[in-house]
């Protein structure tokens, strides 16, 4: 039998043990069931740094490399405008430079008309007092007048045969187209001497005055003449024609070489 008192401590007891256990199944059921958060663990932490410090790092890095591509930027953006204001410079120089040249070379080649000029009056005047001296711009026993040569045949020969031997020394017959080439012929007085003028028709004598506009003066060397051709030949002050297979000396001309300076 048990006591009153006994069975008040067993009841106590067994209120106080339910007691406990609610607490613990609560605590279990706060542990397992709800599954709070635990708390991190030392590994995480240690990513979570390390993680942070490498974006540290990277960002320092980009800060790095903006302020040497900020720094390398600025100064060959300087050297850019150093050479683009060299260039310039250099452009510049060039023009003048080219300027100058332009200048030069019209100067030096007005100089160089000018000393031929001053040469071809120097030769002439030493070729009046020695018609064969050294700066005579024409072959030996050629005569000299303005920019011509010319030479007198010693021989007769048919017009033909004329234009053919002027045509081998590289000239050709005579043709009087200036006043001064025809004052030139005239001072020579020379007598039946082939030109450089045919005509189909025969003419009498004319003028050598009013040959100088004739338009019979040949505009090309001509080697052969139909027959019954009549040709021009010089006779003191005078032109006549006659048939250009007759025999006469000739005149020939070229043009003159310049006189070396």
């Amino acid at each position: 039998f048990f006591s009153p008192s006994m069975s008040e401590e067993i009841t106590y007891a067994d209120l106080k043990f339910q007691d406990s256990s609610e607490k613990e199944n609560i605590y279990e059921f706060d542990g397992v069931g709800i599954k709070a958060p635990p708390a991190p663990s030392h590994g995480w932490r240690r990513r979570t740094l390390a993680l942070t410090l490498l974006c540290l790092l990277l960002l320092v890095g980009l800060g790095v490399l903006g302020s040497i591509f900020y720094t390398t930027l600025k100064i060959e953006t300087g050297k850019l405008n150093k050479m683009q204001n060299f260039k310039e410079e250099l452009q510049k120089n060039v023009s003048l430079q080219l300027i100058h040249n332009k200048n030069s070379s019209k100067m030096i080649r007005d100089l160089s008309i000018t000393l031929q000029e001053i040469a071809t009056k120097l030769c002439h005047e030493l070729y009046k007092r020695e018609p064969e001296h050294k700066c005579k711009p024409c072959p030996k026993a050629w005569m000299w007048h303005e920019d011509s040569c010319y030479t007198l045949s010693d021989r007769s020969e048919t017009w033909q045969e004329s234009v053919r031997f002027c045509s081998a020394q590289n000239a050709s017959l005579l043709t009087i187209k200036s006043k001064s080439v025809l004052e030139f012929i005239k001072s020579m007085k020379l007598r039946k001497y082939w030109l450089g003028l045919s005509n189909k028709e025969y003419q009498n004598y004319q003028n050598m005055d009013e040959t100088i506009i004739s338009s019979n003066w040949l505009t090309q060397r001509r080697n052969d003449v139909n027959d019954r051709m009549f040709c021009g030949y010089i006779d003191t002050h005078y032109v006549s024609y006659v048939d250009c297979t007759s025999p006469m000396k000739f005149i020939c001309e070229k043009l003159a070489n310049p006189v070396e300076v």
